[in-house]
């Protein structure tokens, strides 16, 4: 079922009428080279293929934080994690690694995880600013901040926010793997209203259960079963934005609308857990952890291109959507456009953050903090804060001839390290351990 708001904007002109649709795609734990059309020598994934085919694809397209809810937040609101304070999944409670169910039903949960909420509610957002002039939003999938309806202003959602349901999104999840009907329903619903749909559904990410006909399909050709699993779920994946594709064609709207694809966060599946991700994966600043295809479609309106070279963000695709709906930005959004090419070849770095998968201090979130990196070319310079790893040193990786970083060349180019290392205190220098001792202490 699809809920509704109270109140929908009224009065809208032809031209308004006229604007763009957007669909938002977001893959969920995912590895940048688990596509067909980035040559992956097994999984096939044909509407992606053919999305990939028609959009502006940037192959070097990353996430600011390897993490799905501030990933999310970010694409949100165009922020890095230590703007928009949203940096973890939950709430840190004594317990909660030893029983995380018992845990969320702890009282203090809720209460934590609504300080969470409130963090993100401070900042403009997307998809509040669509509807602000005219749009509807529906919501579907993934889902972390509370009743979407009133923390980021969709018209329309699946998700209903309840702490005591599920904390990815409730009823939100259904979208995907029960089919797609809550989508026609809303299209319906929407008639000539230019419309925003978030499609997260949480594939391919676990549980990885495909259907058996996609599971016995890579089950003789994966190096294990659960890799098997895996492969068959992003297939699954696939086959739903094909499926979602095809029932905008058969509406006559895919001229009229402009697709973009990301992902949250990487993916490297461990070959001997179902489940289960690899180290230097999800959670971590390496390439599997962030690094995603990006695309932009707009048939008729932007000329399909594939960019092997320069670097894109999830934080440009708000800013990519106001250049092409022409509407204005908030002040000081890190992103570009990147349907700019001058921007794009201007561009010479990205940066981005992680932190711990649980939030220790709600109120000061950027405590959690535990690593940056940042890009420069081919260059990529991962950096430890002091107090997650004592002792811990830089990495540095050449991502064009060692794009899975195997060969840490830290220690033979010093200069190097220090020169990015400076670039990367010059975007962010997060407070050190004696500032947080001093602000723990007001």
């Amino acid at each position: 079922m699809v809920a509704l708001g109270d109140e929908l904007p009224l009065g809208l002109t032809a031209a308004e009428l006229a604007r763009p649709n957007v669909l938002l795609i977001i893959s969920d734990d995912q590895a940048w080279s688990d596509y067909g059309f980035m040559g992956h020598p097994c999984i096939r994934t044909p509407a992606l293929d053919r999305l990939a085919a028609e959009s502006l694809l940037f192959e070097r397209g990353y996430s600011p934080v390897p993490l799905c809810r501030p990933a999310l937040a970010s694409i949100l609101t165009g922020l890095y994690p230590h703007q928009h304070g949203v940096t973890g999944n939950d709430p840190a409670l004594p317990d909660r690694r030893v029983n995380p169910a018992a845990a969320r039903r702890d009282p203090r949960y809720a209460h934590y995880n609504q300080a969470i909420v409130q963090q993100f509610c401070r900042h403009p957002n997307l998809v509040r600013d669509l509807v602000n002039r005219g749009y509807l939003a529906f919501q579907t999938g993934k889902w972390w901040e509370g009743d979407p309806m009133k923390t980021a202003g969709f018209t329309h959602a699946m998700t209903r926010g309840e702490i005591k349901g599920s904390r990815h999104g409730d009823l939100g999840l259904d979208i995907g793997r029960q089919g797609l009907e809550p989508i026609d329903q809303f299209l319906d619903q929407a008639g000539l209203r230019p419309w925003l749909i978030w499609y997260a559904p949480m594939l391919p990410h676990a549980p990885h259960t495909p259907p058996r006909e996609l599971l016995q399909k890579y089950l003789p050709v994966a190096p294990s079963p659960p890799v098997a699993h895996y492969w068959a779920n992003v297939e699954w994946f696939d086959r739903t934005c094909g499926d979602l594709l095809e029932r905008l064609d058969r509406r006559g709207l895919r001229t009229n609308t402009i697709v973009v694809f990301t992902t949250d966060n990487g993916w490297i599946q461990d070959p001997a857990r179902t489940n289960q991700f690899a180290p230097r994966s999800k959670r971590t600043l390496y390439e599997g952890g962030i690094r995603t295809p990006i695309m932009i479609s707009w048939r008729g309106h932007l000329p399909p291109h594939r960019d092997t070279q320069h670097l894109a963000s999830n934080l440009d695709l708000w800013p990519t959507l106001a250049a092409l709906l022409k509407t204005p930005l908030p002040p000081g959004l890190p992103g570009i456009n990147l349907t700019d090419p001058r921007a794009v070849a201007r561009r010479r770095r990205l940066f981005g953050e992680q932190y711990t998968h649980d939030i220790a201090d709600v109120h000061a979130p950027i405590r959690s903090l535990e690593q940056r990196f940042v890009i420069e070319d081919w260059w990529k310079l991962i950096v430890p804060e002091p107090h997650a790893a004592p002792g811990g040193q830089p990495q540095l990786y050449n991502l064009k001839t060692d794009p899975w970083e195997h060969a840490d060349l830290a220690s033979r180019q010093p200069r190097r390290v220090a020169r990015l290392s400076q670039a990367l205190d010059a975007w962010w220098t997060p407070p050190r351990q004696t500032d947080r001792a001093a602000a723990g202490s007001e």
